[in-house]
């Protein structure tokens, strides 16, 4: 499970040092897409692959799922894990979301996500609003009762 948050640099040739803590869970490959925010999204291959999946069982004429497709498969890249716990950032990804400098690596449980800081900063805005968030949470039935 990817938790927490870590501040790690993106160097001159667009690599990101990946937390020790993860890279374990990266050793069967992973892919880097386009998050559902300002952000990127690193999975798993295996939880990549049953994103797919699931995304394949939607009906190709239904505009929502054509558009959450487009958003994810075109902008995803393999990565790997380099000797010194690096993966690439591609350029693409990297324009799209302002990811420069000092960047946020935050766990979101089956994966993780990059932030540049100041969308990283927005995010926790939204987090830190509890009477919002009470609204908006009750709705979930995230009861872990047995």
């Amino acid at each position: 499970m990817f938790v927490g948050q870590y501040d790690h640099n993106l160097d001159e040739k667009g690599r990101l040092t990946i937390p020790a803590r993860y890279r374990e869970q990266l050793e069967d490959g992973a892919y880097i897409t386009q998050g559902l925010d300002k952000n990127a999204m690193v999975l798993t291959s295996s939880l990549f692959e049953r994103l797919s999946r699931k995304v394949n069982e939607k009906s190709m004429t239904d505009p929502t799922a054509l558009l959450f497709r487009r958003v994810i498969f075109s902008n995803a890249f393999q990565v790997e894990v380099d000797k010194a716990g690096r993966i690439l950032i591609p350029q693409i990804l990297r324009d799209e979301n302002g990811l420069e400098g000092s960047l946020i690596v935050s766990g979101a449980g089956d994966w993780f996500e990059i932030w540049s800081q100041p969308c990283w900063a927005e995010q926790k805005a939204k987090m830190r609003d509890f009477e919002t968030n009470q609204q908006r949470f009750a709705a979930m039935d995230l009861s872990v009762r047995e």
